[in-house]
């Protein structure tokens, strides 16, 4: 079940969620540093983690669920924002090189439908890259992120199931290792905890980060 949009813009723009932004965000430029003259879309909610690629992008469109309802964005340009039924997306097949889905998978109640419209909609070679919450993690448990109402994946679920709706995985990330919190000292920390995270326990972060490329036979 998709949140009201509202609540995740505001959400994303409390100190939290421009920390968890921030976070997040960090394993995605990872895997994509830039996309000059790439299309992006993003589904679900991506529009916080699409801006650094707004001024490097061809396209950069943010498709929102109509359950979830939709707001303008990005804020301080023309809007490139438009309402969608996620397993039935309106664009031509082949529309895009790259697709970020957030809150998306983790809350449409058919993935497998939504993962397919994605592979219409990318060019061949194209990659996704989806951001989950783990069910290992804390955040999935926890109310004070929209990670903590959806519907969180093991590795190895988020994997088979992109297998199955034909994308190859390429690469695989885990973000928010800092326990879910708003005391000051452990967001003070967050980048410290993340260092360790990765070090020490990496298949306990808090969400999955997972790209994946369309396999055309």
């Amino acid at each position: 079940m998709y949140l009201d949009v509202v609540h995740l813009r505001a959400f994303y723009d409390l100190p939290l969620g421009r920390l968890l932004r921030s976070l997040i965000g960090a394993p995605i430029r990872d895997m994509w540093p830039e996309l000059n003259g790439q299309r992006l879309l993003g589904l679900g909610y991506a529009g916080p983690f699409m801006r650094p690629y707004l001024d490097s992008a061809e396209r950069a469109i943010a498709a929102m669920p109509a359950p979830q309802g939709a707001v303008p964005w990005p804020r301080e340009r023309d809007s490139a924002c438009t309402l969608v039924e996620d397993a039935s997306l309106p664009f031509p097949d082949i529309s895009f090189d790259r697709i970020l889905l957030v809150h998306a998978l983790d809350h449409c109640s058919e993935p497998e439908a939504v993962l397919k419209e994605a592979w219409r909609l990318l060019s061949p070679g194209g990659r996704l890259i989806a951001v989950v919450p783990n069910r290992r993690g804390l955040w999935a448990q926890s109310e004070l992120s929209p990670f903590g109402y959806g519907r969180p994946y093991s590795g190895g679920q988020l994997k088979d199931l992109l297998k199955s709706c034909e994308f190859n995985v390429v690469d695989d990330k885990e973000a928010l290792f800092l326990p879910p919190s708003t005391a000051r000292t452990i967001l003070r920390a967050a980048r410290t905890w993340e260092g360790i995270g990765r070090r020490i326990w990496p298949v306990f972060g808090g969400v999955l980060v997972v790209e994946a490329e369309k396999v055309v036979f």
